[in-house]
């Protein structure tokens, strides 16, 4: 569901870079590969990081397709490979039953919290990669 967000905005971020610059870097001897990892990617770094945030906020929101996707496991999850509910699915089904609506608002803050977290951690990436790039 978040691969397609993630691909093409990444496409579209990496088709948005100044073909002035890679024909620099052919014209200064730098070969393809080289051109890739040090002149176009830092280039899309913020068009890639900011698709990505966007796929992030999309798994977030999407409670309902995440209750078939992901199940609803009552316990937590013991290995790696091992099913688990999600926050947003624990969420939800916290207020379905109406009986822990307090947890159900701690949960609402859990989540929120990971939210601006995962979104200040992308901001302070790409503003490190703006830094190094200039």
């Amino acid at each position: 569901m978040v691969l397609p967000v993630i691909i093409r905005t990444s496409e579209e971020s990496l088709r948005s870079v100044d073909n002035a610059y890679r024909e620099g870097s052919y014209a200064l001897g730098a070969g393809k590969l080289r051109t890739v990892f040090k002149i176009v990617l830092p280039s899309a770094g913020s068009g890639i990081m900011s698709g990505i945030i966007l796929a992030i906020g999309r798994i977030v929101g999407e409670t309902a397709a995440l209750i078939y996707t992901a199940g609803t496991v009552p316990d937590a999850a013991t290995e790696l490979t091992s099913s688990a509910r999600t926050l947003s699915v624990h969420l939800y089904l916290l207020l379905n039953e109406g009986l822990y609506t307090n947890e159900a608002y701690a949960m609402t803050v859990v989540l929120l919290a990971v939210v601006l977290v995962i979104n200040a951690l992308s901001s302070l990436i790409a503003k490190r990669l703006q830094n190094t790039r200039v």
